[in-house]
């Protein structure tokens, strides 16, 4: 015929290795696929190009409701921002080719695992990917290593942990938003229940391992309070943590579409106040947090907890993984393209 429809647009880079991932296993709320992947390690970019990143999963089923990395999936072309808790990509795990990436870092490096996706969501219970990486890890030494989770899953690996430390700097970091756990259900629907995560912290710490506990992100008016704060830290240390680290909520626009509609369900009377302080800027300047700061400053030194250590990843800063927040080019996408 003379004029036809124009062809669908050729995917390309990450979208076309996710839309070619086999389906591996399928529930009802939640479908994984494979995903091939050609490089393991990442490298940060601006600020954080001294930090290298494995993230074994793209997407996370945790579900929770302020998550900046959603906007991970716009690169496979899967723009609706649910997918990103209902599509999981475990990636393809080639042990040789694995340690060959490690063994290019220098001694010394810094490596974080799970920086834009939990190492130890329930994708982890299947298909056992992070415990891969971090078997080949104890082979090796000299490095710097960190996680970032909220699952109690991780203490399945504290021996495993405390054998890469015997040859390498290991710090791992628990997120614990609240203890209550109406709320904690409300805003991570998902994620293991607070005193499964504490019950991981206090495992982790007694197999001889620093534990950072991890109240971020503090949300105005929702988990806030200091009785709130200070009942997390109190936790914390309770259950053997050597550190506590709390700063406030940011909300890209991709994390807007999610929790804009959640306040409005769950806290109507805060939707109007929160559109008004983000939608204008991710971040929120002026007295706020400050206030944050040094209430958790007064908290920390109440349980006797040391700040989060200058050198580890900065949580305020986990969405500029690619550096700005405008459109990624496609060729920087295609040069980072197993960054996530």
């Amino acid at each position: 015929m003379l004029f036809e429809d124009d062809p669908a647009p050729r995917l390309v880079g990450i979208a076309r290795l996710a839309a070619a991932g086999e389906l591996l296993e399928a529930k009802r709320r939640v479908e994984y696929l494979e995903l091939e992947t050609r490089r393991f390690i990442g490298r940060g970019s601006g600020r954080m190009r001294s930090i290298w990143t494995i993230n074994p999963y793209r997407g996370c089923e945790f579900g929770c409701k302020y998550c900046y990395a959603r906007y991970a999936h716009e690169f496979m072309e899967l723009r609706d921002p649910s997918l990103f808790e209902n599509k999981i990509y475990a990636k393809r795990f080639e042990p040789g080719a694995f340690r060959d990436e490690l063994r290019r870092l220098k001694p010394g490096a810094t490596i974080w695992i799970g920086t834009a996706t939990d190492p130890y969501q329930p994708a982890e219970r299947r298909f056992r990917i992070t415990c891969r990486i971090l078997e080949a890890c104890a082979g090796e030494r000299r490095f710097d290593y960190g996680i970032t989770t909220k699952s109690d899953l991780v203490a399945r690996d504290a021996e495993l942990l405390s054998r890469i430390a015997r040859g390498n700097s290991v710090a791992v970091h628990v997120s614990i938003t609240t203890l209550d756990e109406r709320l904690a259900r409300m805003i991570e629907p998902r994620a293991p229940r607070p005193a499964l995560r504490l019950a991981a912290v206090r495992k982790l710490s007694e197999s001889g391992l620093p534990v950072c506990v991890l109240a971020h992100p503090v949300m105005p008016l929702i988990n806030d309070s200091e009785k709130n704060l200070d009942q997390v830290c109190a936790a914390a240390a309770e259950n053997g943590a050597s550190s506590f680290s709390a700063g406030p909520l940011f909300l890209k626009p991709c994390a807007q579409k999610v929790f804009f509609p959640f306040l409005a369900e769950r806290f109507p009377h805060l939707e109007r106040r929160y559109r008004e302080r983000f939608e204008k800027s991710a971040y929120l300047r002026g007295a706020y947090p400050e206030t944050i700061q040094e209430r958790v400053r007064k908290i920390r030194d109440r349980h006797g907890l040391k700040a989060r250590e200058a050198r580890e990843w900065p949580v305020d800063d986990q969405l500029d993984l690619f550096g700005g927040t405008g459109p990624v080019p496609e060729s920087t996408l295609q040069r980072k393209v197993d960054l996530l």
